[in-house]
């Protein structure tokens, strides 16, 4: 099973490389800490490689936001919690694929945009942006399941699919962080434990009545 999107191709161009020291060194180092030069180093390209394809480390940084959005979508798509014809099987199979692929080392398993985020927010407003383009694109899909669920149990909430659709990311970025205190994935999935029943207590009467007929 992968354990976190890449970019494999089997003649990957100067930029591909480039972008997948991205991923791996932002993730291990964090965004302040990566050189462009750690970026040459990790992708085998020279410096003029670099700039020949972005204008700056910030530039990078979007790029590699945006390309994040790309794999990690596609990533998503092919997992086995879409053939569920229930959308809340959907959405506790998503919070249960999240936990599967907690594999690896933590930078290995751990958010590319929501790394860069932490470090970034308030100096690098570009880069913000584009995390917070990566992160609402990917909440939209969890938020059309949520929602779909909460019209077939006929759910009358005082919150809305969209805020719990975030908040299943603010668990996974939370326990991301935990992961990276701790050095080790075991607290991020006790986290997503949690979600999983949070999220079954929220539907919890409204499945039963439907059961009930």
């Amino acid at each position: 099973m992968r354990t976190a999107p890449t970019i494999s191709r089997v003649k990957p161009s100067a930029r591909d490389k480039i972008l997948a020291a991205a991923f791996a060194l932002i993730r291990a180092r964090g965004y302040a800490a990566t050189t462009v030069d750690d970026l040459c180093a990790a992708a085998g390209v020279t410096k003029g490689a670099f700039f020949h394809h972005f204008k700056s480390k910030e530039d990078l940084a979007v790029a590699a936001a945006d390309h994040w959005s790309e794999t990690t979508r596609a990533f998503f798509a092919a997992a086995s919690y879409h053939d569920h014809a229930d959308p809340l099987d959907r959405v506790l199979g998503y919070i249960d694929f999240r936990k599967a692929i907690l594999k690896g080392t933590v930078p290995e398993f751990t958010c590319l945009v929501g790394t860069m985020v932490q470090e970034a927010y308030e100096t690098h407003p570009a880069i913000r942006q584009a995390v917070d383009r990566s992160i609402s694109s990917h909440v939209a899909k969890v938020e059309a399941d949520i929602e779909e669920a909460m019209r077939r149990y006929r759910l009358d909430a005082g919150w809305s699919a969209a805020s719990l659709a975030l908040h299943t990311q603010a668990v996974l970025q939370g326990a991301f962080v935990l992961a990276k205190a701790k050095g080790g994935a075991a607290i991020a999935a006790d986290s997503i434990d949690h979600l999983r029943r949070y999220v079954e207590l929220l539907f919890k009467n409204s499945r039963r009545r439907e059961a009930r007929g």
